[in-house]
């Protein structure tokens, strides 16, 4: 079986909601092979320490490539203790230029409370506008719903959930079974 032949992992929808105070990160649970579901309670966010600074990231893509990227995420953090910019930038940066990390299949999505950014193997440290951030299969389904739920009265966790349940009925490499973490300014 060649490498175009193999099917390929597929799913998670990863959004990031900064609203009130406070940014949520939710993800869902499933991991599909082709159209098949390996598992449907894999856990895509995480809350990082670096230094007793608290991070929470959300990966799509490769699971092994996006627990190297957590780990140097991390290393950047304790080498810049407080700036979640220059950690990424910084990340970006090795990502992009290391023959090792350009073969990572993975993005991110991370805060410290204060500020929302994504982060790619082509370089990209996105803040995205409108305080929504969506990656994965079911992304764009999750940023139009929070969009659409932003000017509401709905709470961060609450349209991070309503998204995620919208990307759920729509992607069929996305579950309901989700991991939501929130973290305040």
């Amino acid at each position: 079986m060649s490498a175009t032949d193999f099917p390929g992992w597929h799913g998670t929808t990863i959004v990031g909601i900064r609203k009130g105070g406070k940014v949520v990160i939710a993800g869902d649970g499933q991991v599909s092979l082709g159209n098949t579901v390996i598992k449907g309670s894999a856990r895509k966010v995480r809350r990082l320490s670096p230094g007793g600074s608290d991070v929470v990231c959300g990966f799509a893509g490769s699971t092994a490539d996006a627990f190297s990227l957590l780990e140097r995420l991390e290393a950047k953090l304790e080498a810049t203790p407080g700036q979640l910019q220059r950690a990424c930038v910084e990340l970006a940066k090795d990502w992009r230029t290391d023959k090792y990390l350009q073969k990572l299949e993975a993005m991110l999505i991370v805060t410290d409370g204060r500020d929302l950014y994504v982060i790619t193997g082509a370089g990209d440290v996105l803040e995205p506008e409108h305080g929504v951030a969506a990656i994965g299969s079911g992304g764009n389904f999750a940023l139009a719903a929070a969009r659409a739920l932003m000017d509401s009265d709905r709470d961060a966790e609450d349209i991070a959930r309503t998204a995620m349940a919208i990307a759920s009925d729509i992607c069929v490499f996305t579950n309901g079974n989700l991991t939501v973490e929130t973290i305040e300014a």
